[in-house]
């Protein structure tokens, strides 16, 4: 004779949804693999081509990791096993990881295939301190012509000179310290020529942009044209970095 609780059916394993585990750690290898195409590339682990190798399949893996994640919430709800918050915190995670590189791609969709952007495009300040440091690398410092410039008028039209109503005697200091603020590393600073060159590090990739401020009295002779040309060392597009670059310090400058 059996007891009533031996004709019970059996109760279901508790364990968690496999699914659920499987898409956070998908989310968290491929999120590694992003942050180290870049700092690898960064350290000299390895070339351009291999950091952006790395950073496409990362990428795809992040976007795979959601999918999978999201199966985990879904298998785990129907199936009613632990695990939906893992995989709900794992696809919430990769959505979050994944606009990294969306928000690159999205960038250099929309960025002409430039990397020297300046305020004059007739007479673009030129590098003299700098040109050692350029020595070897591919882009070259001398400025491309009318075709770079009319691309980028068509898109960045506000990258003009600011007018300021004092005159440079008195812009230089302000110029030079507003560029040690936004952490450029100064290379030299001229304040008889007006001239300040720096250099800029990408947080990600350490990319190296090049940076000239020329100061010069403007048509009036009591104040000041400022013009700031930015120049990346590597890349055919600099999705828009060196824009934004002048527009910033060009901003700052303007309230100091």
């Amino acid at each position: 004779m059996t007891s009533p609780s031996d004709s019970r059916p059996p109760s279901p394993s508790r364990s968690a949804h496999p699914l659920a585990f499987w898409g956070a750690a998908l989310t968290l290898a491929s999120g590694i693999g992003l942050l180290m195409s870049g700092l690898g590339y960064r350290a000299g682990w390895w070339d351009l081509r291999t950091a952006f190798t790395l950073l496409q399949w990362s990428a795809i893996g992040v976007a795979v990791s959601g999918l999978v994640s999201l199966g985990g919430v879904i298998a785990a709800r129907l199936t009613r096993r632990p695990g939906a918050a893992v995989a709900l915190l794992g696809l919430v995670v990769s959505l979050g990881v994944l606009g990294i590189p969306a928000s690159q791609l999205s960038r250099a969709r929309h960025a002409p295939p430039i990397h020297d952007i300046t305020t004059d495009t007739e007479n673009p300040p030129a590098f003299v301190a700098v040109l050692p440091l350029r020595a070897t690398a591919p882009n070259p410092a001398v400025y491309g012509g009318p075709a770079i410039a009319a691309q980028q008028r068509a898109a960045y039209p506000d990258i003009v000179p600011r007018i300021l109503g004092v005159p440079p005697s008195r812009v230089f200091p302000r110029a030079l310290a507003i560029a040690r603020t936004m952490g450029w590393a100064i290379v030299a600073n001229d304040s008889t020529a007006g001239r300040i060159e720096a250099t800029a590090t990408t947080f990600w990739f350490g990319f190296k942009d090049d940076i000239v401020v020329r100061l010069t009295p403007d048509s009036s002779g009591s104040g000041t044209r400022v013009d700031v040309r930015s120049v990346s060392r590597v890349g055919g597009s600099d999705i828009g970095t060196n824009a934004r670059r002048i527009r910033e310090y060009l901003r700052r400058l303007t309230q100091a």
